[in-house]
């Protein structure tokens, strides 16, 4: 289980490292749908890989980050400006 838990957790960082570099370079926008589900998913890894190993100030500050980006696709989806 440790394994599995680390692998998500190495995959969380290089899914929001490769968000933010696709942002910095201008390939996605800050509020695509795209950059948003994959700040989501790679915060969704890290809470499950830092509740396991106790580090509840990182789960904290990724449920956060999960929680704004569920935000921001909820007003992508009816239609509102996302910032």
């Amino acid at each position: 289980m440790t394994t599995l838990i680390e692998i998500i957790g190495w995959a969380a960082a290089l899914l929001i490292l490769a968000s933010y570099l696709l942002v910095s370079t201008g390939r996605l926008s800050g509020t695509s749908v795209t950059f948003q589900w994959m700040n989501v998913i790679g915060a969704a890894g890290f809470i499950l890989n830092s509740g396991w190993h106790g580090a509840l100030p990182s789960a904290v500050l990724n449920v956060a980050w999960a929680g704004i980006g569920i935000f921001t696709l909820l007003r992508l989806r009816h239609g509102g400006q996302a910032a």
